[in-house]
């Protein structure tokens, strides 16, 4: 199993999301090599759910083209142990909590693990939740990313301190998707993680679609989140969205370096 540590070895870290299934698995397969090849350092692969809250719209529709395709959790798993010894970077899924519930949280994460994936995020479980699923996940040796937001204030250090992975900074308030203009003061969220645990990385995500955005961003950050822009192009192009997505994938990480 590769580290989720080792996306941040090579300078700012580049996670690109994308949704599993969507338009079709192969394409799913497509995608992950070629952006690997591109310069991701981790890769988030969303495993649908019929009801995404934190998502917006964007990312809803790549859920709801990916379900009706049939795609299921037992499908994703074959998928990337099919394809895990093709890609050398660490990959984790994001999902919900009722995803890996109703498969069986130790069945789930065991068969993650097994698959060759280094992490999971589950964006709907808070902080004080968090022992249902992380026991299961170090036993198993998958990090659980913990997210903070800009309202967690106080709590920030609380979560900082007992991360696993890396800290997932959620730039904005309110769902996955495209912002002209991200606000917050993300300098004084990562410097609070980072005083808190300097040895966990932070990588700030929610918003962020261009390279301007990415270079701004990484000044204050350890890595950056991108997946409404990229899940965009999946859906403009389908099948034939690998090479505008690497291409993507390229300038942002390029970005983020600057």
């Amino acid at each position: 199993m590769i580290s989720v540590r080792e996306a941040f070895k090579n300078g700012k870290a580049f996670i690109p999301f994308i949704t599993c299934g969507d338009p079709h698995l192969d394409t799913t397969k497509k995608l992950i090599k070629a952006i690997a090849g591109a310069g991701a350092d981790l890769i988030e692969l969303g495993i649908p759910f019929s009801d995404p809250t934190a998502e917006g719209p964007t990312i809803q529709e790549a859920n709801i083209r990916a379900l009706s395709g049939g795609v299921t959790t037992d499908k994703i798993f074959d998928m990337v142990a099919e394809i895990r010894p093709e890609v050398d970077v660490p990959m984790v899924f994001m999902t919900y909590a009722n995803v890996v519930y109703s498969y069986g949280t130790e069945k789930f994460v065991k068969k993650a693990a097994e698959a060759g994936m280094s992490g999971l995020i589950l964006p709907d479980v808070p902080y004080e939740e968090k022992d249902e699923f992380a026991p299961t996940c170090r036993k198993y040796g998958l990090d659980l990313i913990s997210l903070i937001a800009p309202t967690s204030h106080d709590r920030i250090k609380m979560i900082a301190k007992d991360a696993d992975g890396f800290v997932y900074c959620v730039s904005s308030l309110g769902v996955t998707g495209v912002r002209s203009n991200i606000t917050t003061d993300i300098g004084s969220m990562t410097a609070l993680v980072h005083e808190a645990n300097p040895d966990i990385p932070c990588a700030v995500g929610f918003g962020i679609s261009t390279p301007e955005q990415a270079e701004n961003i990484a000044k204050d950050a350890d890595g950056i989140i991108v997946g409404s822009a990229i899940v965009k192009q999946i859906a403009k192009y389908g099948k034939d969205a690998v090479q505008p997505v690497a291409d993507y994938v390229r300038s942002m990480k390029e970005a983020a370096n600057r």
